[in-house]
């Protein structure tokens, strides 16, 4: 059997999250291959909305198993705690989530670190969640991290200290203040102890084996494509690889048991923190889109910048993941507006190109648009798209025109009865 692969097309933000849902009826496993608790994927049924940082979204369906894969950094504070409001809804959900010994652990130095490197650049950050990310998967590539299995050790606490005392080091080039580590470290250890409990294991020999008998396996990336390290905004991205590549090294998987590449993107678009956007709009039409999409990140809370969709930047994404289809988000949004404008080319430095350059910054930069007509009419109650107005049909086939890729879905609203298959 093979595994699909599914992850956004954008700076994160896209609606994986619902999708997954959606679609994990379809599957045995779940499986995230990267990430941490900075992502957040917002799932809404039956009238109640459910957010998720690190455990798959799979998790409310009961047919599918939901693993955290070795690409994830986990902090355990804010995995148990994610894990009790599960269980609220649900008594069974820990059943069906497993956990890689290979995933990296986020500890409270961690975080800290992020803090104290964040202020230290000023008007220069990033625009980090300040979860601890960046450092972990600093120390994952510098040899020193810590992994889940070693919970499991005789000597665990001991190399906890050694990482620790190193942390501080830094911590006091920074100058910053750590003093609330006693009680960071209190709650982290407490959690460690219900951290153990869970079922962790040798993650990829229990994939492989899933698929020598058949199953299949969804995996679920975090964050979007625009923000990989390699092949993001640089040096505005995450500390991991969000494109498909990232599937393979955060599961432990071969290319050539990847089936499907499903690429999610919005009707518009997005980002949070700083780093170049070229469609950003900064007037009231940015806001009004703001508003009425409820962009406020659902891990930080921080408004999220807004601008018309950007081809050429979607368009790279898909060639450097290899989409072979895609599924267009939140157009109910766009509902409001008498005429939607489409980037389709950039005049960059004097010429017109088609593609995303190395800088595409806005001082060597501006969008080149194409405008097409709104559809102006409620979607929220669309059940079957041969109903929706052809404007907006119109708009996924220029779309798909334009990237050569189809859309499968369209997504009209955030509860999963609001998905129409095209």
């Amino acid at each position: 059997m093979a595994i699909d692969v599914l992850l956004g097309l954008q700076w994160g933000d896209e609606g994986k999250g619902k999708i997954v849902d959606v679609l994990t009826k379809g599957y045995d496993i779940i499986a995230r291959f990267q990430g941490g608790p900075n992502a957040g994927h917002t799932l809404e049924f039956e009238g109640i909305k459910h957010v998720l940082h690190t455990i798959p979204s799979g998790v409310f369906h009961t047919n599918a198993i939901n693993l955290v894969g070795n690409g994830v950094v986990i902090d355990p504070v804010i995995f148990l705690k994610e894990l009790e409001a599960l269980e609220k809804i649900d008594p069974t959900a820990r059943k069906r989530i497993l956990i890689s010994r290979k995933a990296h652990l986020i500890l409270p130095t961690h975080r800290l670190l992020d803090e104290a490197s964040e202020a230290a650049k000023g008007s220069s950050k990033i625009g980090s969640t300040l979860k601890g990310i960046g450092p972990t998967y600093m120390d994952k590539t510098g040899r020193n991290g810590i992994r889940v299995g070693d919970t499991e050790l005789p000597y665990f606490t001991e190399r906890y200290r050694q990482l620790v005392t190193k942390h501080l080091q830094l911590l006091n080039n920074y100058g910053y203040d750590y003093s609330r580590l006693p009680a960071m470290e209190q709650e982290w250890f407490h959690a460690i102890e219900a951290f153990r409990k869970l079922q962790l294991i040798d993650s990829e020999h229990y994939l492989h084996q899933q698929l020598k008998a058949g199953r299949s396996i969804l995996a679920e990336g975090a964050q979007g494509a625009m923000l990989d390290i390699d092949f993001g905004t640089y040096p505005y991205v995450t500390s991991s690889n969000t494109t498909a590549s990232g599937a393979c090294t955060g599961l432990g998987i071969p290319p050539n048991k990847i089936r499907k590449v499903i690429g999610i993107f919005k009707a518009y678009a997005t980002r949070v923190g700083s780093g170049p956007f070229p469609t950003e709009l900064h007037d009231e039409t940015g806001e009004l889109m703001r508003r009425q999409g409820n962009e406020y990140g659902s891990t930080t809370g921080r408004p999220r910048r807004c601008g018309w969709i950007d081809l050429p930047a979607l368009k790279y994404a898909i060639e450097i993941n290899g989409v072979t289809e895609m599924m267009m988000m939140k157009a109910d949004v766009l509902s409001i507006f008498d005429t939607i404008k489409v980037a389709t080319h950039y005049e960059y430095k004097g010429q017109k190109i088609d593609y995303l350059p190395y800088q595409p910054d806005e001082q060597f930069l501006r969008p080149v648009y194409t405008e097409l007509p709104g559809w102006k009419s409620d979607l929220s109650r669309l059940t079957d798209y041969r109903d929706a107005p052809q404007q907006l049909k119109d708009y996924v086939r220029f779309i798909e025109d334009e990237t050569g890729v189809k859309i499968t879905i369209v997504s009209v609203g955030p509860d999963r009865q609001q998905t129409l298959k095209v």
